[in-house]
């Protein structure tokens, strides 16, 4: 099996994740994505011509079986009063969130 995900580049992700791995957790984990993306490669690699409808989930998306596609509007919340109730801080429709104290590990 090619891997791409080589022990330098699975390092880096397991600290970028801070992940906590025994050696047989990350050994295992790292053959698993590089099966995973054997797979995505073998599905990339199968020929679909340009006659091909688009698809969703196995059905095409037409307006008589899906309902229509509904225009992207931005609605003030109706629960705002409500938000601003629970919060322990709220001014000018904003919830103050402490700061978080930041220590390296």
């Amino acid at each position: 099996m090619n891997e791409e995900i080589d022990e330098k580049l699975f390092q880096h992700l397991v600290e970028l994740a801070a992940l906590e791995l025994t050696d047989e957790e990350a050994q295992y984990l790292r053959k698993q994505l590089n099966q995973q993306l054997q797979v995505v490669h073998e599905m990339d690699s199968i020929p679909i011509g340009q006659d091909v409808p688009t698809s969703a989930h196995g059905i095409e998306y037409t307006s008589a079986n899906s309902a229509p596609i509904r225009a992207d509007v931005i609605e003030p919340s109706k629960k705002k009063l409500d938000l601003a109730s629970i919060a322990p801080q709220f001014n000018d429709d904003f919830i103050i969130v402490p700061e978080i104290p930041h220590t390296k590990i």
